[in-house]
């Protein structure tokens, strides 16, 4: 029996194919992709596996990409790092949605799912079903912020954002290079049209690039101290009840 892990991070990745050695060691893990790209390639050159580990969002694509190049595909569980509110609402859906970080139990009850639905029928997921939830997950998120500096407006894409703050009622976009500019715009509107993937919102008046964060300190009242790059005036903190989140974020 043979699976494929399609994730983006490495440190994941390893995780998954580990927590799957322990659990199911009949399963041999006959790839570990990271990219839309690398496995349309892994894909087109490989025998199909029994089951494929599949994360939603990937730097490059959503793995849904991946399936559409594909004429049939066997079983698929989603992996994705959106929270345990959001996945119920697509229980509906797949073989299973595991939430990274994937908690053992549940990936022992998804092989147990796969291994049931494998013997007694076919588990390819129904054609309007998959469509219904590719919909729901590609969203398009803002690419770039287009930004008054003097006479003129510059254009900043997503990447070049460090995290934007807001400081006396107005919102600052702070770049990497770190310049800062104000914006027309809420926290809660950011939170709306940014990339959930890519930026997390920390507290009332910061939300950050995960590019941006390079330390992590433990702080008073469950809370936890960042360090931004660049660094800020003051200190940087997760809210105690954002902090659990945070961590999922960053799969810590």
């Amino acid at each position: 029996m043979t699976a494929v892990i399609v994730e983006d991070e490495n440190i994941a990745s390893r995780r998954l194919a580990n927590l799957i050695e322990e659990l199911a060691p009949e399963i041999h893990i006959a790839g570990q992709l990271t990219s839309v790209e690398n496995g349309k390639h892994w894909f087109e050159n490989n025998p199909l596996p029994d089951l494929i580990f599949l994360d939603i969002q990937l730097n490059d694509g959503y793995g849904f990409d991946i399936l559409d190049s594909l004429e049939n595909h066997p079983p698929v569980i989603f992996t994705t790092a959106y929270n345990e509110y959001a996945i119920r609402g697509f229980k509906y859906n797949g073989l299973d949605y595991l939430l990274k970080p994937i908690d053992k139990k549940d990936l022992q009850n998804a092989l147990a799912k796969y291994r049931k639905n494998h013997i007694d029928s076919d588990t390819t997921i129904n054609e309007d079903k998959f469509e219904r939830i590719k919909n729901l997950f590609a969203k398009e998120y803002k690419k770039r912020f287009m930004v008054k500096i003097g006479n003129q407006f510059n254009s900043f894409d997503i990447t070049d954002i460090a995290y934007f703050k807001s400081n006396e009622g107005l919102i600052f976009l702070h770049t990497r290079k770190g310049q800062k500019y104000p914006i027309e715009y809420s926290i809660d509107q950011l939170e709306e049209i940014l990339d959930p993937v890519q930026f997390f919102r920390i507290n009332r008046k910061f939300m950050v690039s995960v590019k941006s964060v390079i330390e992590i300190h433990s702080y008073f009242n469950s809370r936890l101290l960042l360090k931004l790059k660049p660094q800020d005036e003051e200190q940087i903190i997760v809210s105690r009840e954002r902090t659990s989140n945070f961590k999922k974020w960053l799969d810590l």
